[in-house]
C-alpha cells in the first residue's frame, strides 16, 4: 500500500469547539495521523511519501466554488486583522443565513462571510488551516495520480478531514473535500465512471452535495441515522439524486448500537450497488470512527472487524484511492486504519 503523507498537517490544531453548549478540546486532533503513520511504519505497509505533486490551485476549483476558496486562503489573515488578540483564538462562525436569507451576496463583513461559508460552530479556523488543507488535497490528488499510473491502491493519510466539506463550505471538522478531489482528478484524467463509498459513522453530506446531479460520480454512504446523528439535515435512504443524477446516489443509514454483522451486510449492499455501476476506480472516504470506543459516535465495530472491511472493499477488484477522514478514539485510530489497509493488501494479491 502506498501512503502519501501530509507532513504539514499538525499546521491545522484547533484548540477548542462547540459541542453540545459548551466550549470543549478539539476531537480532531494532529496525533490522530501520527498514530496511523506510526503503525504504518511499524508494520512496513508499504512505501511512504512524503512530498505530493504540485498542482495549481485552479485545481481545486474542479470540486470549489473559487469564491469559497478565495475566503478559506485570506480567513486568517482577515480575522487577525479585526483584533491582533485574534492570533492568539480559533476563528468560530457566529451568523448562518439559513431560510430566507440571501447567499448570493458576498458579505464585506469577515464574520458575515465566515457564517456563509459554514454550517456549524465545531470547525475551527486557525492559523493553519488552510496551508494543512491545501496540502491534504495535494495528497488526494497525488494517491490518485499514482492509481492512474498503476498502483493497486494508494491512501492520503492527511487532515483536517473532509467528507463534510461542500462545493462552498466548511464544517464537520472538514475544509477541502479530499474525496471528492480525487474522484474528480480520476473523472479529469479520462476514468468514465467513478464510485465513492463513505465508510465514516458520519454521512459524507458534503460529497453527496458535490456529486448530486451527477450521473458519471456514484456516491453511495453507510452511517449513523441522521435522525439522530450528525449532520442531521443529510442522509436519508430517500436520498437518491437529481436530474443527471437520480439513481446515482445510495445511503444506508444504521441506527445507534450497529454491531458487525449488521454493518458488513450494508456494506456487501452498497458493493453490489458499485458493481452494478461498473466504475473504473473507487475512492474511500476511510472513517473509523465506527470503531465502539469512538467518543462522538455510536456502532460497535471491533478492531479485527477492519481487516475484514479491507478484505470486503479489496474484492470490489478495482483500482482504490483511500482518503483519511474520521477517527477520534486517538489511541486505537492507528491499528484500526491499517487493519483495513492490511486486509485489503491481503486481499488483493
Amino acid at each position: 500500500m502506498l501512503t502519501i503523507h501530509n507532513d504539514q498537517h499538525a499546521l491545522h490544531h484547533g484548540k477548542v469547539e462547540m459541542f453540545r453548549g459548551e466550549l470543549v478540546p478539539c476531537f480532531e486532533v494532529p496525533a490522530r495521523v501520527d498514530h496511523v503513520l506510526h503503525e504504518l511504519q511499524r508494520r512496513r505497509l508499504g512505501r511512504i511519501e512524503t512530498t505530493p505533486d504540485a498542482f495549481d490551485d485552479a485545481t481545486l476549483a474542479h470540486v470549489h466554488a473559487p469564491r469559497y476558496l478565495d475566503f478559506l486562503a485570506s480567513a486568517w489573515d482577515e480575522w487577525v486583522a479585526l483584533d491582533p488578540a485574534n492570533t492568539t483564538r480559533d476563528a468560530l462562525p457566529s451568523y448562518w443565513p439559513i431560510r430566507t436569507f440571501r447567499a448570493d451576496v458576498l458579505p464585506a463583513s469577515f464574520p458575515a462571510r465566515m457564517g456563509l461559508f459554514s454550517y456549524d460552530a465545531g470547525t475551527p479556523l486557525t492559523a493553519g488551516t488552510w496551508t494543512a488543507a491545501r496540502a491534504g488535497a495535494g495528497c488526494a490528488l497525488t494517491a490518485a495520480a499514482r492509481v492512474l499510473g498503476g498502483e493497486r491502491a494508494a491512501f492520503a493519510l492527511t487532515r483536517p478531514p473532509g467528507h463534510h466539506a461542500g462545493a462552498d463550505f466548511f464544517g464537520g471538522y472538514c475544509f477541502l473535500n479530499n474525496a471528492a478531489i480525487a474522484a474528480q482528478a480520476l473523472r479529469d484524467a479520462g476514468i468514465e465512471r467513478v464510485a465513492v463509498l463513505d465508510i465514516d459513522y458520519h454521512h459524507g453530506n458534503g460529497t453527496q452535495a458535490i456529486f448530486y446531479d451527477r450521473a458519471d460520480v456514484h456516491f453511495t454512504s453507510v452511517h449513523g441515522d441522521p435522525h439522530t446523528e450528525y449532520p442531521y439535515y443529510l442522509g436519508y435512504a430517500d436520498e437518491r439524486g437529481e436530474g443527471a443524477g437520480f439513481g446515482f446516489n445510495h445511503n444506508l443509514p444504521l441506527p445507534k448500537g450497529t454491531g458487525f454483522a449488521a454493518w458488513r451486510e450494508a456494506l456487501h449492499l452498497a458493493l453490489r450497488g458499485i458493481a452494478g455501476f461498473r466504475p473504473g476506480a473507487l475512492v474511500v472516504s476511510l472513517g473509523l470512527d465506527t470503531f465502539a470506543g469512538d467518543p462522538v459516535a455510536g456502532f460497535a465495530l471491533a478492531t479485527d472487524d477492519y481487516l475484514r472491511i479491507g478484505e470486503d472493499l479489496a474484492s470490489a477488484g478495482l483500482p482504490t484511492v483511500f482518503v483519511f477522514e474520521g477517527g477520534y478514539a486517538v489511541a486505537e485510530v492507528g491499528v484500526n486504519a491499517v487493519n483495513v489497509l492490511d486486509g485489503f493488501m491481503q486481499h488483493a494479491g
